[in-house]
């Protein structure tokens, strides 16, 4: 199988790269630098055939592909409609398979039902890279039933590799515990959430590409392990060798203080959302996942604690964070700590 991924060396596409090439596709990313880096920084991987061209630049990426023509497209950079556009300018009767990687804040926020499945709507007031997503979606829906095009909507929630950190704020958050400062934790801290090794995912991903029972469908691919807010915090606390101090502040609060920290909590993380994964277990049977957070906090923490220099401190949202939780205790001096 030839497959060419837009991206490739991302926190989720890394994993499903190296998945690939073990199972032996033949894998080519479109890289916009001559280095054997990705935009992330991390390496291509070893086996992977690169295209040196910019997915922005229509001529340039005509010129990077050359005739080359794929079984598999997937694009894990379009955010707009306009990204989606170019697509499907370029990769008509070049592929027979385009997955565009959307996300799962794209469903109805806040969700009317639980479990969302497949089926549950599509409508975010709250965050505009939520809404961006959803209308490359209905862009791509109508292609597929107006002419055909083969594609295929994969909505991941929120994945995770040994460097990212589930928290906003990353690791100012575990700085702050290390320190004894609490840490800010929306809502009550009870709202459930799914958190999802990269993995994992890719054993999902991978599953779906050239499978034509996808065509046509969107697909999301989550793990099963529903956890609260208190429990996350505590478990990356926990792989930290501390404990979190844990302040709980209303979203709306923190929107106040910070309106992209805010939009990405009214947008997303504030609700529960309890995912059904049954539409991909079908599709592939082999998916399951198997890494639970509290394993995936300990790979996380080890990843920070070899280097120093990957501890970074927010220094501006250390401080914001100290006037939020000083605005609330002056309200509710009985949660001052």
């Amino acid at each position: 199988m030839k497959v060419l991924f837009i991206g490739g060396t991302g926190i989720i596409s890394s994993a499903c790269s190296a998945l690939l090439l073990g199972r032996g596709a033949e894998l080519y990313l479109l890289n916009r630098g001559r280095s054997n880096q990705g935009p992330s920084g991390r390496a291509v991987p070893l086996g992977a055939h690169v295209l040196h061209g910019d997915v922005r630049d229509p001529a340039s990426l005509q010129a990077a592909l050359g005739d080359h023509t794929f079984d598999v497209v997937v694009n894990w950079v379009a955010f707009t409609p306009e990204h989606v556009e170019t697509d499907l300018a370029v990769f008509r009767g070049r592929t027979r398979q385009y997955v565009f990687i959307s996300s799962a804040s794209a469903y109805q926020t806040p969700p009317a039902a639980l479990p969302v499945t497949e089926s549950t709507p599509l409508s975010n007031p709250f965050w505009q890279y939520s809404r961006d997503k959803i209308a490359c979606e209905d862009r791509l829906t109508r292609a597929y039933r107006e002419e055909g095009f083969p594609v295929t909507v994969v909505r991941p929630s929120h994945t995770y590799d040994q460097t990212l950190l589930p928290m906003d704020g990353g690791y100012t958050v575990v700085d702050r515990m290390r320190r004894g400062k609490p840490v800010i934790v929306h809502g009550d801290g009870t709202s459930l959430w799914v958190l999802t090794n990269h993995r994992d995912f890719a054993v999902g991903l991978v599953g779906l590409l050239g499978n034509p029972h996808a065509l046509g469908e969107a697909v999301q691919i989550t793990s099963d392990e529903l956890l609260s807010w208190n429990q996350i915090f505590d478990m990356v606390a926990q792989a930290a060798g501390t404990t979190a101090r844990k302040v709980h502040i209303p979203s709306d609060l923190i929107a106040a203080f910070d309106p992209e920290w805010g939009a990405g909590l009214l947008g997303d993380k504030a609700h529960s959302m309890i995912f059904d994964n049954a539409k991909v277990k079908r599709l592939v049977p082999d998916y399951r996942a198997t890494i639970p957070f509290h394993r995936g906090a300990e790979e996380i923490m080890a990843w920070y604690d070899a280097d120093p220099a990957r501890q970074a401190v927010n220094e501006a949202l250390d401080r914001r964070m100290d006037e939020i939780i000083a605005a609330y205790q002056s309200t509710f001096p009985a949660v001052a700590e």
